[in-house]
């Protein structure tokens, strides 16, 4: 995307959200502060001209489903739409993301994935780039990894819901966890599903770890849930809370210590329960957990606007507080070696020619070239500048060759976020151009108007979040006392009108007379 391109994306945005939003006008307005954490992120070297952080958030509220082979992904969402959208089975039945968004079209649409890739207000928009950089087996076609569906349900109206290929972190292709972490990045809320028919949960160590362990952690941990899907096997089990016991036990050696474990069923697709107070025990607390899971889905364009407020804050924080000082750091590590290496060099070259003048006897040379230079000839300076030179060389050898090692030492320290990655090594690349100074400690385009931008940039986070409490709390009351009075004084007025109707009907017929 050119730098026009992006100015275009996000004008056409703020239109889009000022059209779709019209009462809330906190998203048009962060689309503009994005435009300042960009400034200040470009400045560094963290974005390219024509990259922005708008483009990392999807702004249609997302919901990602994420889950093992078999554990009924497709399954619940074919039963939340109401609809046989997706194919379902024991084993894997898809290796594509499959976006799902409403259609007023009554019939089921199949799009390829170029209609993501085209298209800024979906979450796959231009990943075809990023395919590209991770196919292992070479450039592929976008269509291999992601479709499109569309359907009637009034349920996904105004929101987007991702179906993913089933998760096996053992043999997983590199390139579908790069996107499933990308998918993970970018949703609202993420549900993440297992099969209580695998009662031996302690086998899949590296999908808990990817799916469980490498999420607590993260400052969004709270649009995590996990369901245990298909407990209705465990009716027939001797004790069948051990199973749910044991997956909890997983779960807790993952690291998810305390949270809800939600355990649910599809009551269609569900094996008979013969002994009825069980029966009635399982579909109560099943029915439970769907309806506060169905609650959760149906509320994330709530949290989708404050998560893009928080996201502001949190951009402008890690930039100030992580960023800034990974890269100093970096730097005094660099800059330490330079100094090092061209001591060492000069030493040994200062060595070198000395022992050489020693040994050939050629000191004399020296004595001359000295009086040349006091004499003004053109010779010695011609010497002296090759001399220069020649150190010159060395020294922005010895850069870019410290350089490069600590570069690969950055790729390696963040190998688990790609995008974090290429954004700190793509930094420190241009604090360490070889036509900046070296004396300069803070990183290229570190300084106090962009320090000024980031506070700014957290000021109006905040004030975006305290216009979103304004439209949905109230915690002094006034807003239901202005409505009350309103309600109360609405009688008044009425009667007010209909004595200034009749007055005027009378003068009216008056003046007929």
């Amino acid at each position: 995307m050119s730098t026009t391109n992006i100015l275009k994306h996000l004008a056409n945005l703020e239109k889009h959200l000022a059209e779709e939003h019209p009462d809330n006008p906190v998203l048009t307005k962060a689309v503009h502060s994005f435009r300042k954490l960009d400034s200040v992120a470009q400045a560094l070297g963290l974005l390219e001209r024509n990259e922005s952080y708008a483009t990392y958030v999807t702004w249609w509220p997302m919901i990602a489903v994420l889950g093992t082979f078999s554990s009924g992904k497709s399954t619940f969402i074919n039963s939340y739409l109401n609809l046989s959208l997706q194919r379902t089975g024991n084993q894997a039945v898809d290796d594509k993301f499959t976006v799902i968004c409403y259609s007023r079209h009554d019939e089921v649409k199949t799009l390829p994935g170029v209609a993501l890739d085209a298209d800024p207000r979906f979450p796959f928009y231009q990943i075809s780039h990023n395919i590209e950089e991770i196919a292992e087996t070479g450039p592929q076609r976008i269509d291999a990894y992601v479709q499109l569906k569309t359907c009637p349900s009034e349920k996904i109206r105004g929101k987007i819901l991702i179906d993913s290929p089933g998760f096996d972190a053992d043999s997983q292709r590199t390139s579908t966890l790069r996107l499933t972490q990308h998918i993970i990045d970018l949703s609202d809320l993420v549900l993440v599903f297992f099969d209580a028919r695998h009662p031996e949960p302690g086998a899949m160590k590296d999908t808990l770890e990817y799916l469980v362990a490498a999420t607590i952690n993260r400052p969004d941990a709270n649009k995590f849930l996990y369901i245990l899907n298909q407990i209705d096997v465990t009716a027939k089990e001797d004790n069948p809370e051990e199973v749910i016991s044991a997956w909890q036990r997983s779960l807790a050696q993952a690291g998810l210590l305390a949270g809800r474990f939600y355990r649910i069923y599809d009551k269609d697709a569900a094996v008979p329960i013969d002994d009825p107070q069980v029966r009635e025990r399982f579909e109560q607390k099943c029915e439970e957990d769907l309806a506060d899971i169905s609650a959760r889905m149906q509320q994330i364009e709530i949290e989708r606007s404050y998560r893009i407020a928080a996201m502001l804050e949190q951009t402008a924080n890690i930039i100030e507080t992580q960023v800034v000082s990974k890269l100093e750091a970096a730097l005094d590590q660099w800059r330490g070696q330079v100094f090092t290496l061209d001591s060492i060099l000069l030493g040994l070259l200062v060595v070198l020619t000395g022992a050489a003048l020693t040994v050939t006897e050629s000191w004399h040379l020296v004595e001359r070239c000295m009086a040349g230079i006091s004499a003004g000839g053109i010779l010695p300076i011609l010497s002296g500048a090759f001399l220069v030179g020649v150190l010159g060389y060395i020294h922005l050898t010895v850069r870019k060759s410290v350089s490069r090692s600590i570069l690969k030492q950055l790729a390696t320290e963040y190998s688990h976020d790609h995008t974090a990655s290429k954004q700190i090594t793509r930094a420190f690349s241009k604090s360490t151009a070889g036509y900046r100074p070296m004396f300069l400690k803070s990183p290229a385009g570190w300084n106090t108007t962009n320090q000024r931008i980031l506070a700014e940039v957290k000021e109006d986070a905040n004030d975006y979040i305290q216009m979103l409490n304004d439209q949905f709390t109230d915690p002094s009351g006034h807003q239901e006392s202005e409505q009350q009075e309103q309600q109360a004084n609405l009688p008044q007025k009425q009667q007010a009108e209909n004595v200034e109707n009749q007055k005027d009907s009378i003068v009216s017929r008056l003046m007929e007379k």
